[in-house]
């Protein structure tokens, strides 16, 4: 005798049975040995990864077996390809399972597989596909140029995820709260984070970064750096020398400057005047070679770019190049004239030398010893002793006169 279907058993039970005595009628054919059913588990896998669809069978008798796509298209009859999609791939066929593989699995894959068993009655389950979409890198752009003095407003973006990805702003390892938006784009999301900050020339080169957090990537994050780039006015400074400048040496001036974006022109001149034949400009150095009284005044170093000017000033003071020299007496039996030679510059007469830069040339010197003033100081001395001399030799000579007046006037009383 065939075994009577659940179905039939179902028709034949009287109307005023309850709804829970049908069902448990259902329940007890179903688990006899004569009942057939099918489960599928859902599945969720990462855009471009591959989904496994598996459809468990019960007490399975070789009736037909199908599976569709969300869309009802049969994929496989008992085993059999029907669509022709080389994505999708049979992979096991038993009495007990059926699974089919699907690679490169995108989001418009997502949603209900249909496991089917045709018999007397059709039995079926839907295997739900979802998809996750992790966001890539999100990207940073600022609106516009970060000028000292103003604001920047920066928009981090990530412009497709499933389900919408979450955006963070982190400075210093703080948080900046940012304006939420995000877009639905049909399969996907796109959301932006923008912040606004008040930005002066010390946040120059300050870093900070936007994360996205998403459930595909678990407790990892994907990270955005960015640098803030703030425009300023350029700051001028000479680098003055060191010590005192003479005739003859040699000035090295440097201006040092600071800008955003740096000058690249740095311009040198002199206040009032051209800058000296000898002035050597490289970049922002100035050097001016053997000094003179003639390059004393105020040099000027310049510098701008599109935010602004700066320039500062040094003034130059040469002094007089003062040397101390000995006198080169001639002994007496000598009757030649004194010479000099470009190696060996000799003194001439006590206030002439020859020029170091000229040998051929006599110039006059200053001593820096005052000969004329030793000189009255040492008369002045010699004067003074002989005044003592002559002072103290009068009163003993008067002394001795006034003895000699007295000595009769006694002896005659």
């Amino acid at each position: 005798m065939r075994p009577v279907r659940s179905s039939v058993l179902c028709r034949l039970l009287p109307a005023p049975f309850s709804l829970a005595l049908r069902s448990l009628v259902l329940l007890l054919l179903c688990i006899t040995p004569h009942c057939q059913a099918v489960q599928a588990e859902n599945v969720t896998v990462l855009e471009g990864g591959t989904a496994q669809i598996s459809c468990r069978l019960q007490n399975y008798d070789g009736s037909i077996v199908v599976i569709q796509n969300p869309r009802r298209q049969t994929l496989f009859f008992n085993g059999t390809r029907a669509l022709k999609d080389d994505r999708f791939q049979m992979v096991l066929f038993t009495p007990r399972l059926v699974r089919i593989t699907l690679t490169n699995v995108s989001v418009f894959d997502e949603g209900g597989y249909f496991c089917q068993l045709y018999t007397d009655a059709t039995h079926h389950q839907v295997a739900t596909l979802s998809v996750l979409v992790p966001p890539e890198t999100p990207t940073v752009d600022a609106k516009e140029e970060a000028v000292e003095g103003g604001e920047v407003e920066l928009t981090c973006m990530s412009p497709r995820s499933k389900p919408a990805a979450t955006l963070r702003w982190i400075r210093n390892g703080r948080e900046i709260p940012g304006v939420v938006s995000q877009q639905d784009n049909g399969k996907t999301f796109s959301v932006s984070s923008t912040i606004r900050i008040p930005v002066e020339r010390k946040d120059n080169g300050a870093a900070l970064s936007c994360e996205a957090f998403h459930p595909a990537l678990g407790t990892q994050r994907r990270i955005r750096h960015y640098r803030l780039d703030v425009y300023f006015a350029p700051t001028v400074r000479i680098v003055p020398p060191s010590g005192i400048l003479r005739e003859g040496d040699s000035l090295t001036l440097t201006c040092s400057v600071t800008g955003n974006p740096l000058p690249r022109n740095i311009q040198w001149s002199k206040i009032n005047d051209t800058l000296p034949e000898r002035a050597e400009i490289s970049g922002p150095t100035l050097q001016i070679s053997r000094l003179s009284q003639s390059h004393n005044g105020t040099y000027l170093c310049q510098a701008q770019n599109n935010y602004g000017r700066a320039a500062d000033h040094y003034t130059l003071l040469v002094y007089d190049n003062v040397s101390v020299t000995t006198t080169v007496r001639p002994t007496c039996t000598s009757t030649q004239p004194i010479t000099s030679h470009p190696a060996t510059p000799t003194l001439l007469t006590p206030n002439f030398i020859l020029d170091p830069k000229d040998p051929g040339a006599v110039v006059e010197t200053h001593s820096a010893v005052p000969y004329a003033v030793i000189g009255g100081v040492l008369a002045l001395l010699v004067f003074t002793v002989i005044c003592v001399l002559i002072v103290t030799i009068w009163c003993s000579v008067r002394q001795k006169g006034s003895y000699r007046t007295r000595e009769p006037i006694l002896a005659w009383y």
